[in-house]
């Protein structure tokens, strides 16, 4: 206990002195090894045993982490260093692989200023790994390379000292490809990796030594000698291990390229703040990193304590944190006590007196904050939103078993929405039904677990149900509807959104609800849409837009929130099936108001906006886009033909396949409604053979074919007439 003590005294006095400061996430695919990886790290801080490092995964804390071995959620963890007798503090991140999770990675992202991208030697670099890489460019995160299992190429594939180079360089090459693909400009040949640079390391995660270039040098190793010491089993790893131990080439790696905080913001600011000004006393102070100025910092995270309450993680960009500040949230619109100030250590949330710009810090007493939004002592431009790469594909119907229990039920929901914003709720008052959707099977079955055994609220879940949703294929015309008591009538027209401007949703550029000032009309014309329309906007929702395309008509203002309400519940449960609109333009053109205000109420406004849209949108031509994802299926050759055989029975389409030695990369793209018990066929098809993993891939309109069967099959699982509606029945 005293060790940690002084850990955490040490740590404070660190975060000041920037200049030796790093906040590190470790990320890759999912069982590369990032979790086996950070144990080194945390052993050499003096948190937990050396000799049990890379088995223990101290930042798997969490019960199903250690049940399932892999990592669920981001853990922060802040550890102290020496290193040729100068203290560092590294800020560390511990991310998962899994796609379900990758919610967690896109915020941990935001936190940190570099990356440690590991890679598996055998697999190369796999789909999640190019997610990621793609996400830490996105938001400026410096990145060096970790290749594990060294190892399994010398022992398991027999690989010559020439083979395994070609292996390595052919890693190194998709690496930097994607790095010059999605790389800030100015920092593009900075950042590419490169042996010589000592940007890369290789090693084994698992028996904890590493190689760079410089580690060669400095405890005079070879290429060959690697060889030969891994060939001789454990008693070669442990002379490595003596020689060129893990914690110290990375923490070397660590120091000498991934920039501190007072480095990285300078570059970073304008892309995260990016309607900020950068001339304003909050910007400078920003890219100063000044821990004297105004405190401004970004929530990446808010974990639940059972005895404190909601705690946000929080990267400071500038100013400092104490016990009892004020801090202004920027959603709110309030401002909130600190109550305690803390720093994670793993499993453990340590207080401290107060932490400085530069760090990530656990901070309670801000109630209801959220993942993303922005933390400072006044008002103050908030910063972009954090833009997950993936949504929600996979619904589940829930409810509590025991009625008694539907207020707690609805409280735990709300709480695992705030810890992790990639899952989606929606409650049900008046049914007690409630849908959750998620990423995955896996994402929604860690949710069910959370809810029973940690929370105690027993439940009953319906099987998974496919999220879709509508959009539609042509123009409109004009459509008018009128109040139900005929006094007011509105003019609508809808067309499909450009896809230029989809795109632009897609990269996170146009945010969602009212636009807010003039850097958003020149964001809209720039993807795409006409200036004059550009202008009129009044509401963003669902990647949709609502245009005010009418001149000097009296009332109108005064009943435009109700108009934007009608818009807003009109994409929320579209007309063929009660799924989400997107990707369409609707334009008010035109409109007759009654003068009193007693005829022109929410019974009246909301259902005159409605009605016309939904019979617009059918006169548009309405279809079903289906949730798709690529899947990489990795299989001896013999198997290749059953998988194929197994994939285009499922409506899946082949987009490449690779043979390499014995084995077999296929990539294929399937319709997450045909992947329901994918992977006991798959198990069945290869004898247990295969290993196969999933990648978000977008939305894909569903087959024609399929379209009205599908359509009746969701109408009656919501407790409507089998038959779609026609534009007649709106309209009457």
């Amino acid at each position: 206990m005293v060790r940690k003590e002084y850990v955490v005294d040490e740590v404070q006095k660190m975060m000041g002195n920037l200049a030796n400061v790093r906040n590190v996430a470790i990320c890759a695919h999912v069982d590369h090894g990032k979790t086996t990886l950070t144990d080194s790290l945390v052993a050499r801080a003096g948190l937990i045993s050396k000799d049990t490092a890379g088995e223990q995964r101290m930042m798997d804390f969490d019960e199903q982490e250690q049940a399932r071995g892999i990592t669920i959620k981001a853990a922060n963890i802040s550890l102290a260093f020496q290193l040729r007798e100068k203290d560092y503090l590294v800020n560390l991140i511990d991310t998962p692989g899994h796609v379900d999770f990758g919610g967690h990675v896109t915020r941990a992202m935001r936190a940190v200023d570099g990356v440690i991208l590991v890679v598996d030697s055998v697999e190369g670099v796999m789909p999640q790994t190019e997610t990621v890489l793609r996400q830490a460019l996105k938001e400026k995160a410096r990145p060096c390379i970790f290749i594990n299992k060294i190892d399994r190429l010398v022992n398991e594939l027999q690989l010559t000292d020439v083979q395994m180079q070609q292996r390595l360089l052919k890693i190194f090459a998709q690496i930097n490809k994607l790095i010059e693909q999605y790389a800030p400009p100015d920092h593009k040949e900075k950042w590419l990796i490169d042996v010589k640079k000592g940007t890369i390391a290789f090693g084994s995660a698992y028996h904890k030594w590493a190689i760079s270039t410089k580690a060669m040098e400095r405890f005079n190793i070879k290429f060959a000698d690697i060889f030969k010491y891994c060939r001789e089993g454990e008693e070669g790893h442990k002379a490595l291990r003596e020689k060129s131990p893990l914690d110290e080439v990375l923490l070397d790696m660590i120091v000498e390229h991934l920039p501190s905080p007072a480095e990285a913001q300078p570059y970073r600011i304008p892309t995260i703040w990016a309607k900020g000004d950068m001339e304003s006393e909050q910007g400078k102070s920003m890219r100063l990193c000044d821990p004297n100025a105004k405190t401004i910092g970004v929530c990446v995270g808010v974990v639940n304590d059972p005895h404190a309450g909601e705690v946000a993680i929080v990267r400071l960009f500038a100013g400092r944190v104490r016990k009892g500040d004020m801090l202004y949230l920027a959603a709110r619109l309030t401002s909130e006590k600190v109550q305690q100030v803390a720093i994670y250590m793993g499993p453990d949330r340590v207080m401290v007196d107060n932490v400085v710009a530069g760090n990530i810090v656990g901070i309670v007493g801000l109630r209801d904050i959220y993942v993303g939004e922005t933390v400072s002592d006044g008002p103050c431009e908030p910063f972009e939103q954090i833009k997950h790469y993936s949504e929600p594909v996979v619904t589940k119907s829930i409810e509590a078993k025991d009625s008694k229990e539907l207020a707690k039920l609805i409280i735990v929901l709300r709480q695992l929405a705030k810890e992790d914003p990639t899952l989606k709720v929606e409650l049900n008052q008046d049914t007690g039904e409630h849908l959750i959707s998620g990423m995955g099977e896996l994402h929604l079955e860690i949710i069910e677990y959370k809810i029973t055994k940690e929370k105690g609220v027993a439940i009953t879940t319906s099987p998974p149900i496919v999220v879709y949703r509508e959009i539609i294929s042509g123009k409109s015309g004009v459509v008018e509807g009128k109040s139900p008591n005929k006094h007011t009538k509105l003019k609508f027209e809808v067309e499909p959104l450009p896809e230029s401007v989809i795109k632009a949703f897609d990269e996170g550029k146009i945010p969602e609800g009212k636009p807010k000032g003039k850097v958003l009309v020149e964001t809209l014309v720039e993807a795409g849409l006409p200036r004059d329309e550009a202008k009129s906007v009044v509401d963003i929702h669902n990647r949709s837009i609502f245009i005010n395309d009418t001149r000097g008509i009296q009332y109108l203002n005064e009943i435009m929130e109700l108009m934007i309400q009608g818009f807003d519940e009109a994409l929320d449960k579209g007309p063929l099936c009660k799924e989400k609109v997107f990707g369409v333009k609707v334009k008010i053109i035109d409109a007759t108001i009654h003068e009193d205000p007693v005829h022109r109420g929410p019974a009246q406004i909301i259902p005159a906006t409605k009605r016309p849209i939904y019979a617009a949108l059918l006169y548009a031509g309405v279809t079903l886009q289906e949730p798709k994802q690529k899947i990489t299926i990795l299989v001896p050759g013999d198997y290749m033909s059953n998988v194929i055989t197994l994939v285009q029975g499922r409506r899946g389409q082949m987009l490449d396949i690779q043979q390499e030695g014995e084995g077999a990369t296929l990539v294929a793209k399937l319709a997450v409604s045909e992947l329901f018990g994918f992977s006991n066929d798959l198990r069945s098809a290869t004898q247990g053979r295969a290993i196969w993993y999933q990648e978000y891939a977008g939305f894909e309109p569903l087959p024609r074919e399929m379209l009205l069967k599908t359509v009746k099959a969701i109408r009656e699982r919501k407790g409507d007439k089998p038959d779609p509606p026609t534009p007649a029945d709106f309209l009457e």
